[in-house]
């Protein structure tokens, strides 16, 4: 009887402990193109049910609103890591934390390098992890384009920080010789002028000076910009870190404000409708 009275208070014992103890949960939060209109209902959850909330600092500005009675830590371009290494932190104290992206946190955010850090770090998994999909900037420029990756397409980011401007060249090479609609991210900065010319150049190999291209500047945001062209214009318009440009492949077309690549049904059916 004794034995068992003392099995018994240490298993109560071991439980009042562990309910002392939440669970810290890091949500990985895309925000889609920044209007929060646009931000999905399982994203703005996370963020309401989020204690902290951690970012780049311009996408935090974008949703301020949101963000009434929690501890906001933003930080500049370049900290990425930091701000990883502090979700954690956070997180493994029992808090639930919201590491945000723009867009899609999969696509170019910050889901892929908290993967990295989880292997890296041996991570023991002492909190739980979420990954909430957001609207990409590919979508989202897509839609105010009209149509224009209905079929096959490849997203390149031009940015040469963490990938070789060899390997992004070959990556747009092997994409325009296979006829792939291109999406081009990070297209031109500050410091980083002369990628798209020599992106314009490459693809010029394979596809004809009126393939139509759409720059999308701002999607969704305050100052958008939304202009269809074609390849020989390309580089005639002001184009920053802020634009998604849309490359068509040789079925594009343009029809009234829209851009169109054919997703292959007028070789199945008639479209022209009855008379």
């Amino acid at each position: 009887k004794v034995s068992y009275k003392r099995t018994v208070t240490v298993a109560v014992s071991r439980f009042n402990l562990e309910a002392k103890q939440e669970r810290g949960k890091l949500s990985l939060v895309g925000i889609g193109p920044g209007d929060t209109e646009h931000l999905t209902f399982r994203a703005k959850e996370a963020i309401e049910a989020s204690q902290v909330v951690i970012g780049y600092d311009a996408y935090i500005d974008l949703i301020k609103p949101l963000l009434k009675q929690k501890e906001v830590i933003a930080t500049p371009m370049g900290k990425e890591v930091e701000r990883v290494n502090k979700a954690f932190d956070i997180a493994k104290k029992g808090k639930k934390v919201a590491l945000i992206s723009s867009g899609d946190s999969g696509i170019y955010g910050m889901a892929g390098l908290v993967g990295e850090m989880l292997r890296e770090q041996a991570f023991n998994k002492k909190i739980d992890i979420e990954v909430v999909p957001g609207v990409p900037s590919l979508a989202a420029s897509a839609t105010l384009l009209g149509s224009p990756i209905s079929g096959d397409f490849a997203a390149i980011s031009l940015s040469d920080y963490l990938v070789s401007w060899e390997a992004i060249a070959k990556r747009l090479e092997l994409a325009a010789k296979a006829n792939f609609v291109i999406v081009l991210y990070n297209p031109r900065s500050k410091r980083r002028k002369s990628q798209l010319a020599k992106s314009r150049e490459i693809i010029l190999k394979y596809r004809s000076p009126l393939t139509p291209v759409g720059i999308v500047v701002n999607a969704y945001r305050q100052n958008q910009a939304v202009i269809v062209t074609d390849l020989e214009h390309l580089l005639e318009h002001e184009i920053n870190m802020n634009t998604t440009i849309i490359i068509g492949n040789s079925t594009t077309f343009t029809v009234d404000s829209w851009m169109v690549t054919p997703r292959g049904y007028q070789t199945k059916y008639s479209l022209k409708g009855q008379k």
